[in-house]
Parts: structure tokens; sequence; C-alpha cells
């Protein structure tokens, strides 16, 4: 039953430099393995196998402080290990949350030199990310927020976030990268309250842009959980917009810290139905891994997260094609009550003044309605034997 869950670059699966590449630091420890270089991370996802593509932040390549002769050489070696792997770069974003300087935000912060700086910052990195190919642009606003009200008016804040993505999107445009903007929702952490905390929060946002064309959203699995929320209902809203340009895959436990764990391994059911979705409705995007090892792992244990995240995803993927196909998950399908919005089969869903007429006048039996059989236990159930390969 056991299918090969061997991946490959058709599998469009990445990581960041920032995941495989994390020492195992964390806020009460220092790092638990050594510092690793670009370089160095693009070779070991090239022993990981399958890998298509590593993104990264504008710091994790080039160090906010380096001069141009080490960013140079550091884009040299980061060049080469591309080529010697057959790895290609997907994605790129900004750090705009680790320095000082954003301590009050990047884009809302009340200095308008720094909301400037952010800009200018964030235009270097897409010059970066093109440098190498990349062709979706991530934007996580992690201190874009506040931790009193009595700090910003968060009116005002939302309308510098919209002025700097139309900026950026323009920006864009007229250099000729061909970016899809990815804007990433997070509820939480590092700042108290973050704006655009959700996804619906985000879809919304978007409508108001000059070009929102260009721009969708990444949604994460552990920034939803971290919220309580069901991140596959999330995805299947940006999935109905068609605003799904990117998506970061881990696993959270619900209302715990950003804990960034190998996807699948806290809440298989929940990541089963994740992926159920993203292959059902044909999602052909970036599947990038936003996790890290524990950390416990030493270098050869990394390896293997990040040969786990791909191998768990494709087992998934295969557990839905068994799920499609299988026949007691097709008859309990079938006694599911059918029909369109004004009932019956094939029912029209738009409104017309017939039809309203027609179902105003119409008489329900609530008692035999309410007796339709919905055998959710029994399908829920056979979803679980799936998963446990029976």
């Amino acid at each position: 039953m056991t299918h090969d869950l061997t991946p490959s670059k058709a599998d469009k699966f990445t990581f960041g430099l920032w995941t495989v590449g994390n020492p195992g630091r964390d806020p009460f420890g220092s790092e638990t393995r050594p510092t690793m270089t670009p370089a160095e991370i693009v070779d070991l996802l090239g022993e990981a196998g399958g890998v298509l593509g590593v993104n990264f932040h504008d710091n994790d390549l080039i160090p906010i402080d380096a001069t141009e002769a080490e960013a140079a050489a550091i884009k040299k070696d980061f060049r080469a290990a591309l080529e010697r792997t057959g790895l290609r770069v997907c994605m790129a974003t900004t750090n705009l949350f680790g320095d000082p300087v954003f301590k009050d935000g990047a884009f809302t912060s009340n200095d308008a030199d720094v909301r400037a700086y952010a800009v200018h910052k964030t235009m270097r990195a897409m010059d970066l990310g093109a440098e190498f190919g990349a062709d979706v642009y991530v934007m996580w606003g992690g201190r874009e927020g506040c931790e009193t009200d009595a700090a910003k008016d968060p009116v005002e804040s939302l309308q510098r976030y919209r002025d700097a993505v139309n900026f950026l999107v323009g920006y864009s445009a007229d250099k000729g990268y061909g970016y899809k903007f990815a804007l990433e929702p997070k509820p939480n952490e590092p700042r108290g309250h973050i704006f655009l905390p959700t996804v619906g929060h985000l879809l919304s946002f978007i409508q108001t842009l000059d070009d929102h064309s260009k721009v969708g959203v990444n949604p994460e699995v552990a920034h939803e959980h971290m919220a309580g929320l069901n991140f596959s209902h999330a995805v299947a809203m940006a999935l109905w917009q068609k605003k799904l340009f990117h998506i970061d895959l881990n696993d959270q436990a619900y209302g715990r810290y950003d804990q960034d764990f190998r996807f699948g391994s806290e809440s298989p059911k929940a990541a089963f139905f994740l992926v159920k979705l993203l292959e059902d409705h044909g999602y052909d995007g970036y599947k990038h891994f936003d996790s890290h090892a524990y950390r416990t792992s030493d270098r050869a244990d990394v390896v293997e997260f990040a040969r786990g995240s791909m191998r768990t995803y494709l087992a998934l993927k295969d557990a839905a094609k068994r799920w499609n196909s299988d026949e007691t998950v097709k008859k309990l399908l079938a006694e599911l009550p059918q029909g369109g919005l004004t009932g019956g089969e094939g029912a029209p869903a738009k409104y017309s003044l017939q039809t309203a007429q027609a179902l105003r006048k119409r008489s329900f039996d609530r008692e035999a309605m309410a007796a339709r059989r919905l055998p959710y236990e029994a399908l829920d159930q056979r979803t679980i034997e799936i998963l446990m390969g029976r």
C-alpha cells in the first residue's frame, strides 16, 4: 500500500536558509549546532535530495552590515552552491523585524525616517531576490503592530501599510521583476498585537490596494494555529479568491508560541485535510517548509528533518488519493443530502424574482429534514483508518 515517497523537483518543495540553517537557538538558550554559511545550507539541501529551491531574507544571505566586497564573495559562493546542487531561488523576503531600528515597526513605525528606510531596504532586497531569479516576494509584518493601543492610531497605521505595499508593487513593475507578492499574517509574536493578524484580515486589506492583482497571501500553518483557527479553512478562503500565491508548511500545537515543528508532526489529521485541499483544488505553487529541526538535532538529523518534511507531504498526498477513491468513503458521501441553493438537483443559485417567489411559497418538512442521516462519525473514523494505513 505504501507508495514511493521520494520527492522530486516537480513537487515544488522549498526551504528557507533560516529553516534548515537554524542553529538551535531559542529565547532561553544559545546555539546547539554550528552556524552554516548560505552555501553550506544549499549543499545540505542538495544532500537531502528532491528539493526544488531555497529562499532567503536579505540578511540571511548578506549580513546587514556587510561590505560590498564581503557581499560579492558571499554571492559568488552561494551561486556556485546553487549550480553544483541544481537548486534555484524561488522566493525572497526582507528582514524588517530583527534590527533595533524596527523596534516600533517598519512600514507602520511612527518615525517617518524608519518607514522610508523600510521601503528602501525592501527595494534593495527585491533587487537581490531578482538577481537570483526569485519570482515570489513574501512580506511578513513581524513588527507591524503594538503592545499598547496608546502608541498608534490603527487606522493611520493601516494606511501607512497600504502606501508601502503600493509603492513596492509599483517598483517591481517599473523594474520588470514580475514579482507575485504574498503577504503573510500572524496574530502575535514578536509583537503583542500584530496588524493584519489572519488570512481573512489580509484578504480584505489586499482589495484596497491600487493593483491587487499582483498581491496575494502566504498563509502559515503555525500562525493560524496560534490563534486557534482552522488552517484549511483559511487556505480555502485564499484558494476561493485565487489569492494563494505561496504557502508555509510546518506544524504547531494550538495556542502555543511559534513552534515551527516539522510539517505533520503535531496534527497529522489537520495536515492531511490541508494536503487534500491543496491537491483537490490544483494548487501548483511552491510548498515552502518554514520550520526547523528540534534543538537536539545534529547536522545529520537536520537532513532527516528536511527529508521527513517532504516525505510527510507525499504520504498525505497518497492518503488523499486513497480517501478520494475509497469505496466506504464514496458510500458515506453518497448518503449526504445534495442539491442547490433553492433545493433539488441542479437548482439555480442566482437570484431571480421568479425563483424567489417560488422559494417563498415552498413548504418544508422540518422533521423529515432533521431526520436525514449525516454519517460524519463513520466518515471521520474511515479517515483515521486510512491515515493509519488500514
